[in-house]
């Protein structure tokens, strides 16, 4: 304080000693241009001097207070992550918890931390996907059965549903890569979702159980690859495929209903090659296509429209 507060007073008085110089030149060229020539008004000189220190004071105040406010919004945005990162860790370690109460509050949790938080969005929705890819044994009478986790998993679904059926919504998921890369699904809703990204399903196996896609919109990248359709209910019925590319490559139909009824095949690419059907049913009754690039495989052609 002892050392800032003379230097400040010498550069105040240095500045206001050259406006006043400055202010003086102008008026003594001024009065000397004037007939009969007029002596200096030192009152003018003083008036317009203090009146450029005031404005260049109200500048500075300005610039300092700018650069304030620039400050308080960069601590407001680091403790806002700070504490999102918090309720990050905090739901991360519900999801890890014994108790299937525990874990379907960390789902909960961590659905409203991907709508707070954008920049880690992708990062909660990469968790709750993670989750469901991890081993999964459905049988209670299996020593590695966990209590509730169906549950757990069945909500986790209808939570990613939830937020891909309104693409027009700041919350909406509908953009963000899904990765369900070989998970296990018994049982799951999907209705009315919307694609738009990416969705990877390859190596998933889809054993008993109902998981309905009705009416879903699929018009980003959406890969079944080697996916294993063993005995559960895959029910696409209205469903649309618009624009994207959606690839059941190498896929294996072994048991149980795969219905495409009444699908719109708009526009895009839907691959089939490579797939093998050794059991169950694949139904394409009243699939309509439309300009879509479709690779049926070993499947019949759907009746044109």
């Amino acid at each position: 304080m002892w050392l800032v507060a003379p230097i400040a007073l010498l550069i105040v008085g240095a500045l206001s000693l050259a406006v006043y110089h400055y202010a003086y030149e102008l008026f003594a060229h001024a009065a000397d241009r004037h007939e009969p020539p007029k002596p200096v008004n030192v009152s003018d000189v003083v008036k317009t001097t203090v009146t450029v220190l005031t404005l260049i004071g109200a500048v500075l105040a300005g610039i300092y207070a700018y650069r304030k406010q620039l400050l308080a919004e960069g601590d407001a945005r680091r403790a806002d992550a700070s504490q999102l990162a918090d309720r990050y860790t905090t739901a991360a370690e519900q999801l890890g918890h014994e108790r299937a109460a525990v874990r379907l509050a960390g789902v909960y949790a961590l659905a409203r931390l991907a709508d707070d938080w954008i920049d880690q969005r992708q990062v909660c929705i990469d968790v709750l996907c993670a989750y469901l890819r991890m081993p999964y044994e459905p049988h209670p009478a299996e020593a590695t059965h966990k209590e509730g986790e169906r549950e757990v998993r069945l909500t986790i679904i209808r939570t990613i549903r939830d937020h891909l059926r309104h693409p027009d919504t700041p919350t909406s998921w509908t953009e963000n890569f899904l990765d369900f890369t070989g998970a296990t699904f018994d049982g799951g809703d999907f209705t009315d979702s919307h694609f738009h990204g990416r969705a990877d399903f390859r190596r998933a196996i889809f054993p008993s159980g109902i998981i309905d896609f009705r009416r879903a919109v699929f018009s980003g990248t959406v890969i079944f690859r080697t996916t294993k359709f063993s005995g559960s209910t895959v029910d696409f019925t209205h469903a649309e495929f618009s624009g994207g590319t959606v690839d059941f490559t190498g896929a294996t139909f072994s048991g149980g209903t795969v219905s495409f009824r009444d699908v719109l095949l708009r526009s895009g690419e839907i691959n089939f090659e490579g797939a093998e059907q050794t059991g169950g049913t694949v139904d394409f009754t009243h699939a309509r296509s439309d300009g879509t690039q479709i690779n049926w495989g070993p499947f019949p052609h759907p009746p044109e429209p």
